[in-house]
């Protein structure tokens, strides 16, 4: 017999509301920010890897404890609100992909339930339509379609 009600955990009407109320807030804040790159400027200017991230940091280190090593060319003002905001998105984009994983994780168990609820109906209409019952047949047609037939296996004859 298979396990049903994998997630019996249910929002609230109020929860939802404050769910969607927290992210059209968190949708304003980052309104600001609508940078929409191409594939290529993603591949182009996506290039800082993490051997990359390295090196920002260790010229980060010598910036700060031997600032007369470093090149009078770079704007290191816009250096450091660069590296402060890089290192802010990065933390609220992994945050984001928590809650994302954790919605996908939880939307999983409801469509298991779910799919697993339709197919225990479409059984019972199944035994319905077998007894002629009205309406179980015109139903068990319609949902019969999400089902493909079952390939016939080809017996093996006495040659072989």
């Amino acid at each position: 017999m298979p396990i049903n009600n994998l997630n019996n955990f249910h929002l609230t009407a109020a929860k939802k509301n404050a769910i969607q109320t927290a992210i059209s807030s968190l949708e304003n804040e980052l309104s600001d920010l609508s940078v929409t790159l191409t594939p290529q400027e993603r591949q182009l200017y996506g290039s800082v890897n993490e051997q990359h991230k390295l090196f920002i940091n260790k010229d980060w280190d010598y910036r700060h404890n031997s600032p007369e090593l470093s090149s009078p060319d770079v704007d290191w003002e816009e250096f450091e609100k660069d590296k402060d905001s890089r290192s802010f998105y990065e933390g609220i984009t992994y945050r984001i992909d928590a809650i994302a994983l954790l919605l996908k994780n939880t939307k999983i168990l409801h469509d298991y339930d779910n799919y697993q609820a339709a197919l225990d109906d479409y059984a019972y209409c199944n035994y319905k339509a077998g007894a002629h019952k009205p309406g179980f047949e015109t139903k068990r047609d319609e949902l019969k379609q999400f089902f493909l037939p079952r390939a016939k296996k080809n017996r093996p004859t006495e040659n072989g």
